[in-house]
């Protein structure tokens, strides 16, 4: 039998990551954070140069990234690089990666590889669509503009970053134009994704809300 996945998709600060990591913990499953990869790619041309549109380098990047995860630390070239990857300049430029066909077949089979036993939960922007099409359950989670921003600003806040909100509203919408049109993986929901709303709904709401649908799914129920 196929290792079941739970594909979670949805755009920027939406609160995926956060209801995935709990969702894996709920189930024991396994945790793929596919943006992570993004922003490894974007981090590491940062740091060697590479601009954003040169996809021959930043492909080349990709294939030949030295990174491992440890819980919640991530290391890049045996560096702990976990801080680096929440700064807002190393988002916007994984948002500019992430477009080039060349980059996301370089990291496609990376992503695939985390489907292991006994399940995967995955969250991104094409993880129902193109990563996991046959995904167990595929979730697409949405939330305000401004709750994103709000939420952006809080975490950065948190953790010592300096942060303007109306800056970050306009980044946000940046970024959202740039995912959603993009040529190659889009972001869109899946047509057989369930829509959540989770603009007013406490984290765990939300996740309880998906742990129900995972039941019904593989209990056979309809919703």
């Amino acid at each position: 039998m196929s290792v079941p996945v739970i594909a979670i998709d949805g755009p920027s600060a939406s609160g995926k990551g956060t209801v995935a990591k709990q969702l894996a913990q709920a189930l024991g499953f396994h945790y793929l954070e596919s943006g992570a990869l993004y922003r490894l790619v974007a981090l590491a041309s940062l740091r060697a140069g590479v601009g954003p549109d040169d996809a021959e380098g930043l492909a080349r990047l990709a294939q030949l990234l030295e990174v491992r995860f440890a819980g919640d630390r991530v290391f890049l070239d045996g560096a702990d690089v976990t801080l680096a990857l929440t700064d807002e300049r190393c988002g916007e430029r994984a948002s500019r990666v992430a477009p080039h066909p060349a980059v996301r077949r370089a990291l496609l089979e990376r992503q695939r590889a985390f489907r292991q036993p006994p399940g995967l939960v995955a969250d991104g922007r094409d993880m129902g669509t193109v990563v996991f099409p046959d995904a167990a359950l595929k979730v697409f989670l949405t939330a305000s503009a401004e709750e994103r921003a709000q939420r952006r600003y809080n975490q950065l806040k948190q953790k010592g970053i300096h942060a303007n909100l109306r800056a970050l509203s306009r980044d946000l919408a940046a970024r959202d134009a740039r995912d959603t049109t993009r040529a190659v993986a889009p972001l869109k929901q899946a047509a057989d994704a369930r829509v959540l709303d989770c603009s007013s709904r406490p984290v765990d709401a939300v996740v309880e809300t998906v742990l129900a649908w995972w039941r019904e799914s593989r209990s056979g129920t309809s919703a």
